[in-house]
């Protein structure tokens, strides 16, 4: 065996070992909430985030941070739990929903309003429900909040009455309103009037202009270096004591690309926590900060999402470059697939603390995971037969470039896995390290040969995903936005994701899905290797936390995180 492979595997032995001794001290994500009388209003922390934003506007563009500052400072109509994924009303105290089950009435909490004073009513859902659906926006919201294409219509009877009719029969319901947070027409409605609103509440916009109903309000801005949050004095929650939320007066978000310099922080006490989960190298280090007293550790088992690799298979974007003979090739991606041996990569990339998988769902979405959808058993010799099938041979290798994240460890060892194992069978791997703003311009754009990325999904609930399973959707990763299939089998994912959308049977959804994940195992349009454990951190000042899954796994309920006394 390789010494680099023996090398890792002795690192995963002793990284099981730790999983289970911190069994004692690490918190899980069902520990019960501390009472009132131990939460105290008032302190702050320091929190990091990996990227700067690209925007303060979620509907103009994705990234995990832009993804948080919309968490932290604004809200939406409903809300998902991320812990028990249940829709909880949120600026709807309450609705109702016809006998057909296309119409929603809902009740707006009354007297809200936005963190600079203005009333929020009826007309800031209807605006925000335009500015999603306005072409000139060209951003990712609209195209999330359609059912198979069509459009909601959204009427306001009064101030505090909205209606909202789906185009047709919908399974999840309003669960669908946790992707549209509520902007403010009273700021953001000449904007859009004028066909500038995709340039709106970009990064050079004042900190006070950016509102909403979130928690905490941007109270200051340095590129490259942090954001600060202070308490919006204006937020509407209490909780069972009727105390106003959030707890905590300020937020400081410390953007530290360099994982081993935001280890270091969190070591010495200068970060409380981090915006998605730690690195297994990191459990070793961190567990003498948890012995010290300094660090909790917060085990939350394995995760949803997975780093994973696609090609560009947009028909027509090699031009006539020779390699697309075999570089959109079904074969190509089934060859990866049993080329890299799947136990290998959850020791060498996450150092044992992973499982193997072969699909686009984990084992931690135990409502629509298929244990029967196809999987890929490790077959060099099977895969160099693929190869050779599309003229790909020792004597003619095929090669193509793989962009992933700048600074990502477990990105930047996943390709070098894939890089050294594909070499084994004749295909040689150029890879790439971006900036992820830059990853993810060149994928939407399509000026890529392939991708490793971590795609996160927007909800448990597939039908939630509709730009990322449709075809002509605009997280379609590997070809975004087609006018009409381009496949035979993304037609007939269309075609069964519409109809796992519309059944009111949740045995049938669960069929349908299965089936769409066994259509997506056969054809592999993304290829997965493994779901990484996934274990975050925080100081041990922080208290009244409610660890979910998925990113981000603390500040998803950001408003009632505390300090202790």
């Amino acid at each position: 065996m390789d010494n680099r492979w023996t090398r890792h595997l002795g690192t995963a032995v002793v990284t099981a070992a730790l999983l289970s001794a911190i069994g004692g001290v690490a918190c899980r994500a069902d520990r019960p909430v501390p009472a009132a009388s131990t939460v105290r209003s008032g302190g702050d922390i320091v929190v990091s985030g990996r990227s700067e934003p690209g925007t303060f506007n979620c509907y103009v563009a994705r990234g995990i941070t832009t993804q948080v500052i919309t968490t932290l400072t604004q809200a939406s109509l409903v809300r998902i739990n991320h812990l028990t994924q249940d829709v909880e009303p949120w600026l709807a105290e309450r609705w109702s929903r016809s006998d057909d089950r296309l119409r929603y009435t809902l009740k707006l909490r009354p007297n809200l309003v936005f963190s600079d004073g203005h009333p929020f009513t009826a007309d800031d859902v209807v605006f925000s429900f335009e500015a999603a659906y306005d072409e000139r926006t060209g951003g990712p919201i609209g195209d999330a909040m359609t059912i198979g294409g069509k459009r909601l219509q959204v009427a306001a009877p009064d101030s505090t009455t909205v209606v909202i009719t789906f185009p047709s029969a919908f399974a999840p319901g309003l669960r669908l309103l946790d992707n549209l947070p509520i902007l403010p027409r009273h700021k953001l409605g000449a904007a859009l009037k004028a066909g500038t609103f995709a340039k709106a509440w970009d990064l050079t916009t004042p900190a006070s202009e950016v509102v909403g109903l979130g928690p905490f309000v941007i109270s200051a801005y340095r590129p490259g270096q942090r954001l600060v949050f202070t308490r919006n004095p204006h937020y509407w929650r209490r909780d069972a004591a009727g105390v106003r939320l959030p707890y905590l007066d300020r937020v400081t978000l410390e953007i530290v690309s360099d994982q081993n310099a935001e280890l270091l922080m969190l070591e010495s006490g200068q970060l409380d926590m981090t915006t998605s989960e730690i690195r297994p190298e990191d459990y070793l280090p961190l567990k003498r900060a948890v012995d010290a007293g300094r660090v909790n550790l917060v085990d939350l088992g394995v995760g949803m999402d997975a780093d994973g690799l696609w090609f560009n298979l947009k028909p027509g974007a090699l031009g006539t470059d020779r390699r697309a003979a075999w570089l959109q090739r079904d074969e190509l991606r089934r060859a990866i697939s049993m080329a890299i041996d799947r136990n290998v990569f959850a020791d060498t990339v996450f150092l044992g603390a992973g499982v193997p998988i072969h699909g686009i769902e984990t084992p931690a979405n135990t409502r629509w995971f298929s244990p029967d959808a196809p999987k890929t058993e490790h077959d060099p010799a099977r895969a160099r037969e693929l190869l050779a099938s599309i003229g790909v041979t020792a004597d003619h290798p095929a090669r193509f470039t793989l962009i992933t994240i700048k600074g990502n460890t477990a990105a930047e060892r996943g390709t070098a896995v894939i890089r050294d194992e594909l070499k084994k069978v004749g295909v040689l791997v150029d890879v790439v390290m971006l900036e992820q703003g830059a990853v993810v311009q060149r994928f939407l754009s399509g000026q890529y040969d392939a991708v490793y990325y971590r795609f996160l999904k927007t909800d448990a609930d597939p039908a939630i995903n509709p730009d990322f399973w449709f075809s002509s959707g605009s997280a379609h990763v590997w070809n975004v936005g087609q006018k009409t299939p381009a496949t035979e089998w993304e037609r007939q994912v269309d075609e069964l994701m519409a109809r796992q959308m519309a059944s009111p049977d949740d045995g049938e959804r669960k069929r349908l899905y299965d089936e769409v994940q066994r259509v997506f195992g056969e054809r592999l349009p993304i290829v997965f290797f493994v779901a990484p454990r996934v274990l975050v951190a925080t100081s041990s000042r922080v208290t009244n936390l409610t660890p979910a899954v998925s990113r981000p796994q603390l500040l998803w309920s950001a408003d009632t995180i505390a300090v202790r006394k």
